[in-house]
């Protein structure tokens, strides 16, 4: 399983693929399969029966897990950036490369 510089409660922005420039916030992620949910983004329509909680059933719609590589994290003034990890008062901490802020 490879290290993921990405995690729940993170701002990012999709830099590759259909929903290539939308923004928002981690909502969830898989290690096993190296992809996350973002809220608003990579949505799909889902066919669901009638249950106890959707007595109607009908057509949710629902965000759909998206690739983490093209995923890309958010500094605080909206710019994209890549993670790098150092150890700062014997904390090790991730910092923006662009603009070497602690995340």
């Amino acid at each position: 399983m490879t290290k993921l510089k990405i995690k729940t409660g993170d701002n990012v922005r999709v830099i590759r693929g259909d929903h290539k420039g939308a923004e928002g916030k981690v909502v969830r992620i898989f290690r096993e399969k190296n992809k996350a949910i973002v809220e608003g983004v990579n949505m799909v329509k889902k066919h669901a029966k009638p249950s106890a909680q959707n007595p109607q059933g009908g057509i949710i719609e629902k965000e759909a897990p998206i690739q983490i590589s093209n995923l890309s994290l958010l500094t605080s003034n909206g710019e994209t950036t890549r993670v790098g990890y150092r150890i700062e008062d014997g904390k090790k901490v991730r910092f923006s490369k662009k603009s070497n802020e602690i995340i």
